[in-house]
């Protein structure tokens, strides 16, 4: 009765306490997480969760299904790299293109992990400021850009990773600190800090800046801890990823608002050329990626299979 499905689930619910926010990481409707979730409690005869309001919380037994879970998928996962290197599909290239530069902070400890499972994968950055990182795809000079790009393109694979509030960070004692919500008008009163790239690809500008008609000012700094300085210092005002600066809000060494009463949202995504889509290695990137941004980074929301990716499944069903 337990299939790999049902402990893949019962991870999902345990991270992300949500109905609708599980379905969407395990890529299933609402109706048949649920479905599976009943199945299990109907054979086991316990519930395996508790629902409070719109919260999902794991009772005692669905705890126990979820320490099963951790380990079965591990044995799955490391019996899956082991496949890989007898069939000859463990050696390769995985050339890093960054186009979000908090994504650094997570990455590494993800590439260090990688590097033990896969040591025969030549793993690299690929430094500087790239306008177009998803062309270097194309040319053969990176072989995987994590980014915002998820437009349909032949030849290249866009695959979800998660979504992530971009939120204002202030100094303490900030004369908008007093606000719940920032808007469009408030970024006007501050130096804007952020990292030197193209003002178009700032999430804050493009996003509400541009469209509120307003102005800025402007000062640029290509590390976060340097800009988590200057706004400390009372330099400027930022506007970085959640999970980025949750140590810092922690010890108070900042403050940080939602921008507009939705907040503002900004999407992740793995792209690469659709020849290198199924590589094993590739796919234990992915799947190491999920597993370590979903238990440790703060506030983060599952994306929906989309776009090429769904093309690329179909497919291989053909």
């Amino acid at each position: 009765m337990l299939e790999l499905r049902h402990l893949r689930t019962l991870i999902a619910l345990d991270e992300t306490g949500s109905i609708s926010l599980a379905a969407q990481r395990v890529h299933l409707t609402q109706s048949a997480l649920s479905h599976q979730i009943r199945a299990l409690q109907e054979y086991y005869q316990l519930p395996i969760i508790q629902r409070s309001g719109h919260v999902v919380r794991l009772t005692d037994a669905g705890k126990r299904l979820v320490k099963l879970a951790e380990k079965v998928l591990g044995e799955v996962q490391s019996t899956e790299r082991d496949l890989a290197k007898i069939s000859q599909q463990a050696a390769g290239n995985l050339r890093i293109v960054l186009e979000c530069h908090t994504c650094f902070d997570w990455l590494m400890p993800i590439m260090d992990n990688f590097r033990q499972h896969w040591p025969e994968v030549e793993l690299d950055l690929v430094s500087g400021f790239h306008s177009d990182p998803v062309a270097l795809l194309r040319q053969g000079a990176a072989d995987v850009v994590i980014g915002s790009e998820n437009k349909p393109q032949q030849g290249i694979v866009h695959f979800p990773l998660f979504r992530f509030e971009i939120l204002a960070v202030l100094a303490p004692g900030h004369a908008l600190g007093s606000k719940k919500v920032l808007e469009a008008d408030d970024f006007t009163q501050d130096v804007l800090i952020t990292y030197p790239v193209p003002e178009e690809r700032i999430d804050l500008i493009r996003q509400v800046l541009m469209p509120a008609g307003v102005s800025w000012q402007r000062r640029t700094t290509e590390l976060t801890v340097a800009i988590l300085q200057l706004v400390a210092s009372r330099r400027g005002i930022a506007a970085l990823p959640g999970w980025g600066i949750k140590n810092y809000l922690d010890y108070e060494y900042v403050i940080a608002r939602r921008i507009g009463a939705e907040g503002l949202w900004s999407d992740l995504y793995l792209s690469v050329r659709e020849q290198d889509a199924s590589l094993r290695y590739l796919q234990d990137f992915l799947k190491t990626i999920d597993q370590v941004c979903f238990a440790r980074l703060d506030g983060i929301r599952p994306l929906s299979v989309q776009g090429s990716r769904k093309k690329l499944k179909e497919k291989r069903k053909k």
